[in-house]
C-alpha cells in the first residue's frame, strides 16, 4: 500500500486547519526507518520536525551518556528505584534486540534530529518526560500489579530463548516497545492507558501546537492511529493533567498507618494487661522479626557490612512508617559505602540479563539490597504482627 507522493504505508498524510502533517510511524530498532525518515525530511523539507522524545532521552541518545550522568543518591532520595529498575528493564529489551538486528535502538530518532539539523529545521521534542511517564504508570499499578510486573520482567531479561529469522523479519516493520507495552496492556490495562493512551493524546497536541503550516512528525508505529484520531477530533486537553505523579489513594495511606498504630497500641496493652516484661518480650519480638530477614536479605545481595548492619536497625522503624522502607535505607548505605563506577553505568544494560552481574556491578548490587532488603522487611513485618496480636488474646 502506497500513500501519496509516493511514500510507503508507513508514512501517513493528514491536512487539519491549514496544517499539513507527515506522520512517520518507525520501529524504534530499524535501519530501514531510519533511510525512511532522511527520505520524508529530506524531500518535504518541513517547517518544523517533531521527534517522540523528551529532553531527558534526547540528551541520553546523542551523547551516549545515558547511566552515566544519573546521580543514583537522587534517585533513591526521591524514592525512585522501583522507576529505575523498570526504565533499565525496557532499555535491555530494546538492546537485546538491537544487537540481533545490528541497529543501535533509537537510531531513527536520532536521524531525524541529525536531518533537521542539516537542512536547519527546527526540532520539538514531543513526548513526556520518560520520569513522569514511569512513574506515573509505577505509581498507578496496586500492589500486586507492580509485584507481577516486576516478576514477569526480570524473569523475560533472563530467558535465552534465541529468535528466530522469521521473527526478527516481523519485529523490524514494528515498533517493538510499543508492541511490548500493547502485550503489558492486556495483562494489565493501567500501563497501556498510562504508556500508550495517555502518551498518544500528548505528541497529538504537541503536533497540533508545533510552529509552522507543514509538519513531520517522527513516531513510533504503534502511536500513529492515536494521534491521527487526536487531530482529526482536534482534541484539546490540559496536558498538566496527565504531567502529575498520581499520589498514593486514600484508603492506602490509612492502612499504612494503621499498622504501626496497631502493633504500637498492642504492645502497650500488653504491657498494662499481662505486664511490663511480656510487653518487652513482643517489643524484642518485633525488632528482631523486622532487622533479622533485612539483614539476611542485604547478606543475600552481599551488601557492605554496615550496610548490613543498617538494614537490621532500620527495618524495626521504617516498618512502623509508611514514608521510608528499609530496602532504600539500605540502598543509600551501599550507595555511599560502595558507589557505581562509570563503566557500570555504561554497562548496566547489558549487566541486568546476566544474573552472576547483579552482584559484581555496584549498580545493580544497590538494587539487589533494596528489593532482597525491602523483602526480608515484608516477611518480618508480617510475622512480627502476627505474633504481637496472636498475645493480645
Amino acid at each position: 500500500m502506497q500513500t501519496e507522493n509516493n511514500y510507503p504505508a508507513d508514512v501517513q498524510i493528514l491536512t487539519q486547519n491549514n496544517k499539513q502533517y507527515f506522520i512517520v510511524g518507525t520501529a524504534h530498532i530499524s535501519r530501514k526507518s531510519a533511510d525512511l525518515v532522511r527520505k520524508v525530511i529530506e524531500n518535504e523539507k518541513p517547517d518544523n520536525v517533531c521527534i517522540e522524545l523528551d529532553e531527558q532521552r534526547y540528551k541520553a541518545l546523542s551523547e551516549k551518556k545515558k547511566w552515566e550522568s544519573l546521580d543514583i543518591k537522587e534517585v533513591i532520595k526521591n524514592k525512585q528505584l522501583s522507576t529505575l529498575l523498570i526504565n533499565i528493564l525496557l532499555a535491555s529489551y530494546q538492546k537485546k534486540l538491537g544487537e540481533k538486528l545490528g541497529v543501535e535502538p533509537g537510531i531513527e530518532l536520532l536521524e531525524a534530529a541529525k536531518v533537521a539539523q542539516e537542512n536547519n529545521i527546527p526540532i520539538t521534542l514531543s513526548d513526556r518526560e520518560v520520569r513522569i511517564t514511569l512513574r506515573r504508570a509505577w505509581n498507578s499499578m496496586s500492589f500486586w500489579q507492580k509485584f507481577k510486573f516486576m516478576s514477569v520482567g526480570l524473569a523475560s531479561i533472563f530467558e535465552k530463548e534465541e529468535i528466530s529469522e522469521e521473527k526478527l523479519a516481523e519485529i523490524k516493520d514494528k515498533d517493538v516497545l510499543t508492541e511490548m507495552m500493547n502485550e503489558l496492556g492486556k495483562v494489565m490495562p493501567i500501563l497501556k492507558r498510562v504508556l500508550i493512551d495517555e502518551r498518544d493524546l500528548y505528541l497529538a497536541q504537541k503536533l497540533m501546537h508545533a510552529e509552522g503550516e507543514k509538519i513531520v512528525a517522527v513516531v513510533g508505529a504503534g502511536h500513529v492511529r492515536g494521534i491521527i484520531d487526536h487531530i482529526e477530533r482536534q482534541t484539546e486537553s490540559d496536558l498538566k493533567s496527565i504531567e502529575i505523579i498520581p499520589k498514593s489513594s486514600t484508603a492506602i495511606k490509612v492502612i499504612g498507618w494503621a499498622i504501626p498504630f496497631i502493633i504500637i497500641a498492642s504492645i502497650i496493652y500488653i504491657g498494662f494487661d499481662k505486664g511490663i516484661t511480656e510487653a518487652r518480650y513482643n517489643a524484642v519480638f518485633w525488632i528482631l522479626a523486622n532487622g533479622i530477614p533485612s539483614a539476611i536479605g542485604t547478606v543475600i545481595a552481599m551488601g557492605h557490612p554496615l550496610t548490613i548492619l543498617s538494614s537490621f536497625l532500620a527495618a524495626p522503624i521504617t516498618s512502623l512508617s509508611p514514608l521510608i522502607g528499609a530496602g532504600y535505607v539500605a540502598a543509600f548505605v551501599q550507595t555511599l559505602l560502595v558507589p557505581p563506577v562509570v563503566k557500570e553505568f555504561q554497562t548496566v544494560s547489558e549487566d541486568v540479563g546476566r544474573l552472576k552481574k547483579w552482584w559484581s556491578n555496584r549498580l545493580l548490587r544497590i538494587i539487589l539490597v533494596f528489593i532482597l532488603c525491602g523483602l526480608g522487611s515484608a516477611v518480618g513485618t508480617y510475622v512480627g504482627a502476627y505474633e504481637i496480636i496472636s498475645n493480645l488474646f
